[in-house]
Formats: C-alpha cells, structure tokens, sequence
C-alpha cells in the first residue's frame, strides 16, 4: 500500500502501523507559533508531506537532564519512555492520525482525538501507550497530538496582553487549534467530522475539561472523556489570568530580563531553569490554565451551575490507587450526574502486574489504548479481556455516546442524580457497583500516588 491521503493542506505519506491492519500519519504540522504567539492553523503544504516519523516534543523540565538519573521520576519513566528517545523543540505543534489501512474518504467514521497529560509540564503524544491505539480495529480513528508546557505553554504577562489583547493558556489554544485541524482535514482519512470525540487524561482531562465549556469549540466535538481530571472543584479551578503576572514578573527578574523582548530570546534551558527558580521562590507551579477571557470564560463552578457546558455526553472515571481517589472519583461522578445528556462514570481498579502500585494515576492508559503489548509487565488473559472490554466500551461511545452494545458488554447504567453507582472494571467481574469512600479515603492518605 502506498498510505498516501490527499488533504485539503495536500498529500500526506503516511506508513503501516504498528497493529496491522492499520494506517499511520505520524508528525503532521498542524500549526506554527513564535514563543508565546497564539497558533496559527497549517492550511497548506508544498509536495507530499512526509508523515512517516513522529514530530518534535515540547521542551519540558526531562528535556535538560537524563532521566534515568531523576530517581523522583524513575517510576514513569520506566514505565511509559525507557528505551525510546524523544526530541525537544519550541517546533512542537504536531499530531498523529491512525487509521483503518482501508478507510478512504466518505467512510465518515468516527474520531477519537487524545490530549496527554503530565501536569501541563511533561509528556507528548507518542509515548509507549499511545503508539499505536487499536481503535483503529474497531473502526474508529485516533489522533494524538503535542502543545506546548510549562513555561512555554502558559506564560501570562501584562505585555504580551498588549500585544495580543489576551494571555495565557498558549497551550490549550494549541490543543484547539489541533482540533480544528482535525476537523477541517479529517474527512481526506475517513474521519467523520460531525461525530468528534475528545479524551484526555489527568491534565489533558483537565484540558478536555476545559474545551467542553469553552465557546471557542462549539460545535468542534460532540462528546467528552475525562480520565482522572474530569469534573470541577475549587482545588483544581482556573483564575483569572492577572493572578499569575506577578510570578512571570519575578520569572524576568530572575531571567535578568527587563523587557519581553529580551525574555523571549533566552534559551529554552534558561527558561526552564528561572521557572524552577521562581516556583521554588513562589511556591506556585506558574503553568496552569487561566481565566483568559476568550477560550477559559470563567471558572467552571460557575459554567457548570449556568449550564453554560457543551451539551453533549460524557465518560468520566479515575483508578482506586489515583491521586487523590475520593477527591478525582467524586468530581467525575458529579460531573457526569449533572448533565442533561447520559453520561457514564467509571472506577478502574485493576491490579497491575508487576509490582504493588495497584491501579495508580494513569495505569489505565495502556487498557483504554489496547497497546498492551507495548508494555514491559507480564500482563496476564484477564489483563487482555479488561481492555478489550475498555477499548470497546470506548470506541461504542465514540460511535454513538452511549458506550454499551446491544448485550455484548455488561451494561453500564448512565449516572443520574439518584445513581449512586459507577462502572467497575479491572478486579472481578465488571459490573454497576458503589467503590469503598473507606478505602479510597485510606488510599489516598497512604499511596505513593505513583505516576504523573
């Protein structure tokens, strides 16, 4: 096969993927920014973009040093990125598109696009877990993509709203720019772009979060998944963007910079360097999304108790050993309880082999994605069966928002104001079912809450 889709930007060469039977387009452009300009969509390209290699990561604090080394990081880095290099670049704007190797164009099959997390400061969108979802199998296209962190992704400076009229949030204008690219370019792969699915997780859960009362995206996608960070709450809940000038101020004394031109021109390990000066000054982590004013409105108590969200449906869960367990399964419960489309809350509680982590924050990415294989654990059948239980649930819910299949997967209920039971899926059989508050309460004053 020659994997060579003709877009509305021009033709892509795309390669085999790693589950057969499927299609890769790896590290398309889909925008470009200057240091904290607000993305410009690709709309075009000369020749046959070649989209056979992953594109650049954004600079983030593991780009300056070896992880291997970084024994507080150890843990994730073994898990999801021992073995594989990355690059590093303020070029980082770019997505991954998988796909049926059959789908051709007025297939309009379902998109599933994923926003990674990492604390709005690491990660990209082709670690271990992510390369190669088998969504594909069940007709469903996936698309992952980078944005940029940290300092390079949330910066809010009085100057740069001069500038632009607005600061902040550079890189969830980034994760909206790249869903905008999907759906102006999805229809060239197959895609559907009336039927758009977000998911993210952790911060990306956040992000899509935040996408889903943002009236910049209207119409963009047309149902939600949030894992480990979905919902709202006063601890994780945006502020104004003027309640952060007053760290990036003291980031450019501490640069030695006295204005946003001299700022701009340090080095990206300069830049990194004076953040984690300044948070440690501060005590504050300076990279964390904003009221904006345009994509962020509000905080989402607000938007949530005005019914102001997008109303379409929604899945939403954490694991048993997450961070914060009652806290993360609690928001999605809320979140899912009140909306006015059904929505599905979940609780993983698998019991990674391996070691004696448990189901911790992210775990139940490589189940969600089915790219167990790709993992160093001795996953067992009921490991296998779980997934193919997720990725189904998954993938129905992508298709029509509801994640059930006429009898073919236990049935999960649609959480509801009296439905005081979720999903359980990992340990035992899977089934609608209340999780111990006791021992998430114990959990969450006693894990390591290992990941990221």
């Amino acid at each position: 096969m020659d994997y060579i889709v003709n877009t509305p930007c021009g033709a892509v060469q795309g390669v085999a993927g790693r589950v057969p039977g499927t299609a890769a387009y790896k590290g398309i452009r889909y925008a470009t920014a200057g240091r904290w300009e607000y993305p410009v969509q690709v709309t075009h390209w000369h020749g046959v973009y070649d989209a056979t290699e992953y594109g650049a990561c954004s600079y983030q604090p593991r780009s300056f040093y070896n992880e291997e080394e970084n024994l507080k990081k150890i843990f994730y880095y073994n898990e999801f990125r021992k073995g594989d290099v990355y690059t590093y670049s303020e070029d980082c704007l770019f997505l991954n598109v998988f796909t049926p190797d059959t789908a051709k164009e007025g297939d309009k099959l379902p998109v599933l696009i994923y926003i990674h997390g990492g604390g709005f400061t690491g990660g990209c969108g082709h670690e271990k877990h992510f390369d190669g979802p088998v969504w594909p199998t069940k007709g469903v296209i996936g698309v992952t993509l980078n944005y940029r962190l940290g300092p390079m992704g949330f910066v809010c400076l009085p100057q740069l709203k001069e500038e632009a009229g607005f600061t902040g949030n550079y890189g969830l204008f980034d994760q909206l720019c790249a869903i905008q690219w999907v759906h102006d370019n999805i229809s060239a792969f197959g895609g559907n772009p009336d039927n758009v699915t977000i998911m993210g997780q952790s911060a990306g859960g956040m992000s899509v979060q935040q996408h889903s009362m943002s009236p910049l995206s209207e119409g963009l996608f047309h149902k939600a998944v949030m894992c480990s960070g979905g919902g709202v709450s006063k601890i994780l809940s945006a502020a104004p963007a003027e309640k952060h000038y007053a760290f990036w101020q003291k980031a450019m004394e501490n640069a030695g910079c006295e204005t946003l031109e001299q700022f701009r021109a340090i080095s990206p390990e300069r830049l990194f360097e004076v953040w984690n000066q300044t948070k440690k000054e501060l005590r504050n982590p300076g990279s964390f999304p904003c009221i904006d004013g345009r994509l962020v409105v509000a905080n989402g108590s607000e938007i949530l108790a005005q019914g102001k969200q997008h109303q379409i449906p929604y899945m939403a869960g954490s694991t048993s050993e997450d961070m914060m367990p009652p806290i993360l399964q609690g928001m999605s419960k809320k979140w899912c309880q009140a909306q006015p489309k059904p929505s599905y809350t979940w609780y993983f509680d698998r019991q990674l082999p391996g070691d004696e982590n448990g189901a911790w924050h992210s775990s139940d990415l490589w189940y969600w994605f089915g790219t167990l294989p790709n993992c160093w654990r001795p996953m067992e059948a009921k490991d296998y069966a779980v997934s193919e239980q997720m990725v189904s649930y998954l993938c129905n819910f992508a298709r029509s928002g509801n994640p059930n299949n006429d009898g073919e997967l236990p049935n999960w209920e649609a959480s509801a104001p009296q439905q005081k039971k979720v999903l359980m899926i990992g340990e035992g059989e899977t089934r609608m079912a209340k999780p111990s508050m006791l021992k998430m309460i114990k959990t969450m004053l006693t894990n390591k809450a290992v990941g990221e």
